[in-house]
């Protein structure tokens, strides 16, 4: 009986003990659980108010939570409110969290301009209540970058108007659907991820580099909160009660991922804030370290040590040296007293300060007459990272349904690659919307021609983070494209407008003495010597300001004595009744000047324009006129020389009448050489004959800069050739000759050969390439021999055959000679010597 009770009682206590055993596991349970993560004793705490940055993140790093994990890891606080993400927010995190997007800088750029907005909205309200700026170091309007490096926690605090606790929820946890679920679809379009900005859920960008963020904010109407996220779904908002008051204003603290350390470097982030918020209207400060060389006293001890040191020196070069002179000696005396003097040392130190990284202010946003040329010039240095100034600015401001500001220079030189990269080059001007940066790679921005500019357009109207597929369909940069395009052209303009070029006052001297004068280069001069190509490459390409460009043409002429002219003043000097602007394109300014083509032109004083650059051609297919003045190219058929007379009229039809029989004559013969027809000329004053094409089709020279051609369509050229015709001068006495022996019947091979080889000459004279050369040659080649009076059938003597044995005695006499004529040399250097 007794050993039953035994075993009862026993039962009975295994059970209650069974049941306790929850009860004590629930109460560890809930011990662990209710306690937060906490730091240790004097760690994570914050005694001193006024303990530096650098000894918070020492603290920091230092600290564990009680699970023994770092604070890197740490999880959501515990007993802080935890909610979900909206169903379009916790899509938005897996993409940005999945994301392969490769442009991660956008992040600082998002955060920047989020704490920007938040010190606008606290100066706003400052407006009307002075108080709310607050005193101290809480009044100062910046923006602060600090870093953990050891932890790879990056830093960034404003003191802006900070946030509720309903801010928090309502910005971060809860953002309108709308735009959200925008920004969604689309990604789902294949969007890019650049454009999170866009829809007001810019600050997610940070999950592309952080895998854990916290966001301490201070509003002046509420406590200190903690806003937390690691992007799972959730967020938690707690009461601050840990940190210090940060005043007013924002922290964020990003705990960056594995793959992102890149942006715990301070010179990453130097470069980040000076691409994308190099002009954000407040200051950027970055906790940077530099070294610093500064003097400190030497101690007593390393004097002591320096004077024996000196001591054994100089006893030892005492026994060495014997001085021979006083002088000397108390010469050395005063150099020892000399050398003891200094008391200092310098020694390097690293100083941990805040550094000032946007430096630059955005000058675009005052007036035009507010801002020095000195401004404008520092600011082109600091935009270009040149140094050199620019060749001319314009900055405007344009008003209307879009308004943006701009500032736009030249620079003094075009870019190496100009034009053999110009297909494939952007504008070179830094787009930024709201004084954020964007992108300065926008291809529709400004027209090829002219992206050789230097500058900023800062718009108000266009998105931020606009992509470059949606800014080229965006409405509004037609018309900003429209206005930069217009206000780049006057400045062009302008800078043309200047006055004559000053002489030299050297010139001056020198044309005293008999030389010539020298004449200081204009900016236009410099400026079409850089550019030039590129607005004969705008007049082919922009019709619609063709006019404009034309009007900043620069070309030599037959009357410029080798200065620059424009049409402007060609139309000016035009003579009474000149209908037409006349040109002629070739080669070089020498073959232009030598044409045969120009030769009854200059003799009326008639002005002709030389085109030398290839690109003329093209040009001036696409200009065919200037101030109701239709261009002539003088190398083409039916050239005319203004109003003529009855009298003049009647002559010229005489004449053509007088050579009909030997035209007629002479085309029949050359049927096979793509001749049209071949008529008297007006042109010629003392060449015989010259070939000039239709007037619609390629000119000589045209002809053969399409020949030359890598990827030329053999096809193409042989419909667009002009049509030739040969022309004659009724005046010169070798086609007055061959009109006669026509007349005579006397036209056997001989004079057949003579009209061919006029014909061929006249083609080289007109700038065409022969297609059969080889029969030019031999028929040259017989002129010559009948010159000399060489016989037809004369025979070119045949080499002399060698026999091979007497082919190796010559070599062997020739080697004999040449080893004797070098012992020679040899003997006679010896000599010499």
């Amino acid at each position: 009986m007794a050993g039953n009770k035994c075993v009862l009682y026993g039962c009975l206590f295994l059970l209650i003990g069974v049941a306790f055993i929850p009860a004590i596991s629930a109460e560890a349970d809930e011990q662990k659980h209710a306690d937060p993560a906490k730091v240790e004793e004097g760690l994570g705490g914050n005694p001193h108010a006024s303990a530096t940055d650098a000894t918070t993140m020492e603290r920091e790093a230092e600290a564990i939570n009680a699970e023994g994990e770092s604070i890197k890891e740490r999880h959501l606080r515990e007993g802080a409110e935890k909610h979900e993400f909206q169903a379009e927010i916790g899509r938005l995190m897996d993409i940005i969290i999945n994301s392969l997007y490769s442009n991660k800088d956008i992040f600082l750029r998002e955060l920047i301009s989020n704490a920007s907005d938040a010190l606008d909205k606290i100066r706003f309200v400052s407006l009307t209540d002075t108080s709310a700026l607050g005193e101290g170091e809480t009044a100062n309007m910046d923006i602060r970058i600090s870093l953990d490096k050891e932890n790879k926690v990056l830093k960034i605090r404003d003191r802006g108007i900070g946030m509720t606790r309903s801010d928090l929820m309502n910005n971060l946890g809860t953002i309108a659907k709308s735009g959200t679920a925008a920004f969604l679809e689309q990604m789902q379009k294949g969007g890019d991820m650049s454009l999170i900005g866009q829809f007001g859920v810019g600050f997610y960008s940070v999950y592309l580099v952080a895998d854990y963020v916290e966001v301490i904010s201070k509003h002046n109407d509420d406590k200190q909160w903690i806003w937390e996220s690691n992007a799972d779904g959730q967020f938690a908002i707690s009461e601050d009660t840990e940190n210090e008051s940060i005043g007013r204003g924002t922290q964020i603290n990003i705990y960056l991922k594995e793959d992102a350390v890149e942006y715990a470097e301070e010179d990453k982030l130097k470069e980040l804030v000076g691409k994308y918020s190099e002009f954000i209207n407040f200051p950027i400060y970055l906790y940077d370290s530099k070294e610093v060389s500064k003097e400190v006293p030497i101690e007593d001890d390393e004097e002591a040590e320096d004077e024996e040191a000196e001591e054994e020196v100089e006893g030892e070069e005492e026994e060495e040296e014997e001085e021979d002179e006083d002088e000397e000696g108390v010469e050395d005396d005063e150099d020892e007293e000399e050398e003891e003097e200094p008391t200092t040392k310098t020694v390097t130190e690293t100083v941990w300060e805040w550094e000032l990284l946007n430096d630059q202010s955005a000058i675009w946003l005052r007036g035009a007459n507010d801002v020095e040329e000195e401004e404008y010039m520092k600011f082109y240095k600091a935009v270009t990272k040149s140094t050199e100034e620019p060749m001319a600015y314009t900055h405007f401001r344009a008003e209307g349904d879009v308004e943006f500001k701009s500032i736009l220079f030249i620079p003094p030189t075009a870019p190496p690659d100009f034009y053999d990269s110009y297909h494939s080059r952007s504008a070179a001007l830094k787009l930024y919307v709201r004084r954020v940066f964007i992108s300065d790679e926008f291809e529709e921005l400004v027209p090829k021609y002219l992206s050789f500019l230097k500058g900023i357009v800062d718009s108000d109207t266009l998105p931020l983070n606009v992509s470059r597929e949606m800014l080229q369909q965006h409405s509004s940069l037609k018309t900003i494209k429209k206005k930069l395009v217009r206000k780049a052209l006057d400045m062009i303009r302008k800078l043309a407008e200047e006055d004559e070029p000053e002489e030299d006052a050297e010139g001056e001297e020198a044309a005293e003495e008999g030389a010539e004068k020298e004449v200081k280069e204009t900016k236009y001069e410099k400026f079409w010597k850089e550019y030039g190509k590129a607005i004969k490459l705008g007049i082919i390409e922009d019709s619609p300001n063709r006019t404009r460009l034309s009007k900043l043409l620069r070309f030599t002429t037959s009357k410029s004595d080798g200065k620059l002219v424009s049409l402007e003043q060609y139309v000016e000097r035009m003579q009474e009744g000149q209908k037409q602007i006349y040109y002629l394109a070739g080669n070089s300014l020498e073959e232009v000047q030598n044409s045969a083509f120009l030769e009854r032109l200059l003799k009326k004083d008639l002005e002709v324009i030389y085109f030398t650059d290839p690109l003329d051609e093209y040009l001036m297919q696409n200009l065919t006129e200037f101030d109701d003045k239709k261009f002539a190219n003088a190398s083409k058929e039916d050239l005319s020389f203004g109003d003529k007379d009855e009298v003049e009229k009647a002559k010229l039809k005489e004449t053509k009448e007088e050579f009909k029989e030997l035209t007629k004559w002479w085309k029949v013969l050359l049927t096979t050489e793509e001749v049209e027809n071949v008529k008297v000329s007006n042109r010629l004053a003392t060449t015989p004959c010259v070939v000039v094409t239709s007037k619609y089709g390629w000119s000589a020279n045209m002809e053969r800069i399409m020949k030359a051609q890598a990827l030329a369509a053999d096809g193409k050229a042989s419909y667009m050739k002009g049509r030739r015709t040969l022309e004659i001068n009724p005046r010169h006495p070798i086609i007055k000759e061959l009109k006669a022996r026509v007349a005579a019947d006397d036209h056997g091979e001989e004079i057949r050969n003579l009209a061919r080889t006029l014909y061929d000459t006249a083609l080289l004279e007109s700038g065409f390439m022969l297609d059969d050369a080889k029969a030019f040659s031999k028929r040259m080649f017989d002129l010559v021999s009948k010159n000399l009076d060489i016989p037809d059938d004369a025979e070119v003597d045949e080499e002399p055959e060698v026999e091979p044995e007497e082919e190796a005695a010559e070599e062997a006499a020739e080697e004999e000679g040449e080893a004797v004529e070098e012992e020679a040399a040899e003997e006679e250097g010896h000599d010499e010597l």
